[in-house]
């Protein structure tokens, strides 16, 4: 919708098809319903792909104040959640019907339930053969989105469109999703289910401060979302539960006090009781801290600062918030967003390797994006 109603300002006769009979509903879902439509500190080190530096040409082109200024002329009330993050006061379907305003006014067609049957290359020109017709372009833009949520019509069409012109694309994997854990830590923790903490959680290189949560057959929670970006199969997590300090400087002092106190509740004087219970089933049977040995008091607390957890897999794209990874950028434009094998075919949002944080981020890359290959189609 961003590119379309950007280039029916440039007035190009522009047709925007759907195969859902329902325009943006991924849209409509985000953020519990009230979309958090973009994130106000969005640069480029808050995405991830192959080529970091892609993005930064279209990010720089358009800005999320920008796009709040649209926001703005359309009167739609929002506020900021936390960390930048932009949500409407109301619903999703203000942005939604926001953006089909917007190619209203700038003379864009638009046709749901439309489904594309093929797509030939003839003559410089496209013809994309769907249940409604065939239709004769010069350029063609696929903005197909990713594999995420395929309950609301997510599919690899972008990705098989590139394979047919032969532009290539990179390994994709469910991101920003929770993990379930190994049989033997579900176990363990599976009855911890709805309980969150505040922590840092480190994939790769990259560490998060958020909170992380619980779930029957695992972890999930902002944190983890942030860090599965990042995670490689096999990997583990290193989950900081006491970001705010150094354990064991804190648990040693606790100790030196003399009191009769049980490390449990020690603990949970900073987390949750059952939580801090599990933990100290982990590394460091419960009993009065003054009993436990300062070499065993070391040990608990560097697990409290470095809590090593193997996932078993991710949830997977059911559940996943985005794809990573997708049409290599390698094979685009960073200034237009064309394909440089093939003249005005065009790629934009999701389904190129271009995955950004939790937060917004993503939305303003589908902006963004849109927004140069429609001052360019």
């Amino acid at each position: 919708m961003m590119c379309a109603l950007q280039a029916g300002r440039r007035n190009r006769k522009v047709l925007l098809v759907d195969h859902a009979d329902t325009i943006g509903r991924k849209i409509m879902i985000s953020g519990g319903g009230r979309c958090n439509f973009t994130n106000i500190y969005a640069t480029s080190e808050n995405y991830f792909g192959q080529n970091p530096h892609f993005c930064k040409s279209a990010l720089s082109r358009y800005t999320p104040a920008d796009f709040v200024a649209m926001v703005r002329e359309h009167r739609i009330a929002f506020h900021e959640k936390k960390l930048g993050q932009l949500f409407c006061d109301g619903s999703a379907n203000q942005i939604v019907r926001m953006l089909l305003d917007e190619c209203q006014q700038s003379g864009v067609e638009l046709r749901a339930g439309c489904r594309i049957q093929a797509i030939r290359h003839h003559n410089e020109q496209f013809l994309v053969d769907t249940n409604q017709g065939t239709f004769h372009t010069i350029s063609l833009v696929v903005a197909t989105g990713g594999l995420s949520i395929p309950k609301i019509g997510a599919t690899g069409f972008g990705y098989d469109i590139a394979k047919q012109f032969d532009v290539k694309v990179t390994e994709t994997f469910p991101a920003l999703v929770g993990f379930d854990l190994k049989p033997t830590d579900q176990k363990l923790l599976g009855d911890l289910s709805g309980i969150s903490f505040d922590s840092t959680v480190k994939g790769g290189k990259v560490t998060f401060r958020e909170n992380t949560l619980f779930t029957h057959t695992g972890i999930s929670g902002p944190a983890v979302l942030q860090a599965s970006l990042y995670w490689k199969s096999g990997e583990a997590l290193s989950i900081d539960t006491l970001p705010e300090r150094n354990a064991e400087e804190w648990l040693l002092s606790i100790k030196k006090t003399g009191t009769r106190k049980e490390l449990k509740n020690v603990l949970s004087e900073v987390l949750p009781l059952r939580f801090a219970e599990k933990l100290c089933v982990i590394k460091c049977a419960s009993r009065p801290i003054a009993d436990v040995s300062d070499k065993e008091l070391r040990a608990f607390a560097a697990m409290l600062n470095d809590w090593q957890l193997s996932p078993a897999r991710n949830f997977g794209y059911q559940k996943a918030e985005v794809t990573r990874g997708g049409i290599s950028t390698n094979e685009l434009s960073s200034q237009t967003m064309q394909a440089k094998k093939v003249p005005n075919l065009y790629f934009i949002g999701e389904v190129t390797d271009v995955t950004g944080w939790l937060g917004g981020y993503n939305f303003q890359w589908a902006w963004a994006s849109g927004f140069v290959a429609g001052q360019n189609v």
